[in-house]
């Protein structure tokens, strides 16, 4: 009799086990045997109001139950438990008992990647050369995938710049010998986390949520982009191209449509206002010694926009998921480090926290804030840093926006006290405020700013000058896609005019500008320039790793040396209209030792013991020589 109980009560279990999915929805999803977070909140949602006074029961060899709490939703339940290292992989059995009835949910525990910090969370140094696009204005590999019926959008219509494009994860897959050619290293890609929100009304026009930035249940990779198996597949090949992954993170807000916001576990997941507040997008008084806490309330806890909710991460249940959700990232799809949106709006100490989590668990991984900033003092703030101040950042580096300020500044503005060439000269002599400036990012442009073509004027030496002055600082090179070949536009009357698509990313696209047929001559040069100066930067120790000497600029001529104890490399830039000569006997700290130099573009020699004449609006990068 006691033998037909158990079995009859073994395929009860069983039977409720198999179709877990409909009871109660787990997360984060899975976990991972060794991991060193090894104390784990499970987030645990039922489909009932009164799912919160069933009891949990876990019975799995080295996993512990320690703690279960309930919310103001009935729906919810948190669960803390301990993996001791001497678990196995396996299926966890979670039990919810109530009225002498129960079911169980398989939560899975799984075996850890292998190769972490040389397969994988390597990291981006100032080694590499970083590739930014958006994912559904890149390439459109299946088309199968571009719209779903049963999705809150279902518009993808190429001729509307508003909508979704059909570009996908295996569009990028498709692409990986073209970053290779052109010297990229890394790929930053726009959010791929699912962003199952309705078309929103901004200024007059109805818009879909294509960027990405309003994420609606973060285990879950977009099916618009091919879904996580995709993502996966994806990063497979491109770590096999010897390509790193950076994906995009967003702590300060979710999407509208998230079930988190839809019907949250408790008021106090989000930033509650008596009545709508926006952030006024100001990082002034987050950094001013003399703000009002006023003023610091609204830049954090104002809403970003009325449909991206902003999260209180300073609810620890909250701080807990979104932590586990960035190591759960890492683990499952392997990628190499992270770019967060909206840096500076988060809570600063919850920042601190993931950030520590992250390194702890992946020290080689790189976490880049985006730090749209006024001042290099505030921009570094938020990193790593020499500032004697009470809190103190543990970010590793930001996207340098001081330096991109500088760099259009050079290019545009003439030549002056402290305009021009001057700007940029004086933003890398307050580097001293970084722990170490070579960990920032720096960008032309990128998908929220006026694409550079653009902003220069359409001027191809200045394109030139800021093209190899991208690739030859200090800090890690970062391209928008699509300037290679010379793409262009303002950010008007909307961010789609410098989003738009990739010519040849989709089938029936009349050009393919992947390939050099399909490019102009004057596009082809762009492209080759970018390619020559990528590949030099590849192979030059200089460049990637040495040391920095900068001359205060002359008359409009801005030279400064990449250095280390094998190679030395020479930057002159001149932003004039006219040639200007240039006397190398001033530079002798830097030249002495060296008789000629060759143009690493252009593949001429010119000698250095004598007075050369650069061209106007020119650079060059020179690589010295005995």
């Amino acid at each position: 009799m006691k033998k037909k109980s158990f079995v009859l009560c073994f395929i009860a279990i069983l039977s409720v086990a198999v179709s877990f999915a409909q009871y109660a929805k787990i997360y984060p999803t899975n976990w991972w045997v060794g991991m060193k977070y090894n104390k784990v909140q499970l987030l645990i949602k039922g489909n009932y109001d009164g799912f919160s006074k069933e009891q949990v029961r876990i019975n799995y060899a080295g996993v512990q139950l320690n703690k279960v709490s309930k919310f103001e939703n009935g729906k919810y339940l948190a669960v803390d438990i301990t993996i001791a290292a001497t678990a196995k992989p396996g299926n966890v059995n979670i039990e919810f008992i109530s009225g002498g009835k129960g079911h169980a949910v398989a939560w899975p525990l799984k075996t850890r990647r292998t190769g972490n910090g040389s397969a994988f969370a390597q990291g981006v140094t100032s080694a590499d050369f970083i590739y930014l696009l958006m994912p559904d204005r890149f390439s459109n590999g299946d088309p199968s995938n571009d719209k779903f019926a049963d999705m809150n959008d279902t518009q993808s219509d190429r001729n509307n710049p508003f909508l979704r494009h059909g570009g996908d994860l295996q569009g990028i897959t498709n692409h990986l010998d073209y970053f290779n050619d052109l010297g990229a290293t890394a790929l930053w890609l726009t959010p791929v986390v699912e962003n199952d929100q309705s078309l929103t009304d901004e200024g007059g026009a109805m818009r879909s949520a294509y960027h990405g930035y309003g994420f609606t249940d973060h285990y879950q990779i977009d099916r618009r982009f091919g879904g996580n198996d995709a993502y996966k597949k994806m990063i497979d090949a491109a770590h096999a191209h010897h390509l790193k992954i950076i994906q995009d993170a967003v702590y300060n807000h979710i999407g509208n449509k998230h079930f988190l916001f839809l019907d949250p576990p408790a008021k106090d997941w989000f930033n509650q206002w008596p009545q709508y507040t926006n952030t006024p997008y100001k990082d002034q008084p987050l950094v001013d010694p003399y703000a009002s806490e006023r003023d610091k309330n609204l830049t954090v806890n104002g809403w970003f926009t009325p449909f991206l909710p902003d999260v209180n991460q300073r609810n620890p249940f909250v701080a807990n998921f979104l932590i586990q959700h960035a190591l759960w990232t890492v683990e499952e799809f392997g990628i190499d480090g992270w770019r967060v949106d909206t840096y500076f709006y988060s809570d600063r100490d919850f920042l601190n926290n993931i950030n520590a989590a992250l390194y702890k668990e992946y020290p080689h991984i790189t976490i880049f804030g985006e730090t749209t900033m006024q001042s290099v003092l505030e921009q570094a703030y938020y990193s790593q840093n020499n500032i004697n101040i009470v809190w103190k950042s543990n970010l590793l580096g930001v996207t340098d926006f001081q330096w991109q300020g500088g760099t259009l500044s050079a290019l545009n503005e003439g030549f002056g006290w402290g305009s021009g060439i001057t700007k940029l000269y004086n933003t890398l002599l307050q580097d001293m405020l970084y722990k170490d400036p070579m960990r920032n990012a720096i960008f032309l442009d990128n998908h929220d700013q006026d694409r550079f073509y653009s902003v220069i004027g359409e001027d191809f030496s200045k394109y030139k000058m800021g093209i190899g002055l991208l690739l030859t600082q200090r800090g890690i090179p970062q391209l928008y896609y699509g300037t290679e070949i010379l793409m262009k536009n303002f950010k008007n009357p909307s961010d789609a005019e410098v989003r738009r698509d990739f010519p040849g990313g989709w089938a029936n696209d009349p050009q393919n500008k992947f390939v050099a047929e399909g490019r102009s001559p004057q596009e082809n040069e762009a492209y080759n320039y970018v390619k020559a100066l990528a590949q030099f930067r590849m192979h030059s120790s200089a460049i990637k790793t040495g040391k920095t000497m900068q001359f205060v600029p002359e008359d409009g001529v801005y030279v400064y040396f990449r250095y280390d104890a094998q190679q030395t490399v020479m930057c002159v830039v001149n932003t004039n209209d006219a040639a200007k000569d240039i006397d190398f006997s001033k530079y002798t700290e830097r030249t002495k030792g060296f008789t000629k130099a060759n143009n690493v573009v252009s593949k001429t020699e010119i000698s250095i013991t004598e007075k050369s004449s650069i061209p106007p609006k020119t650079m060059w990068v020179l690589d010295l020589k005995k």
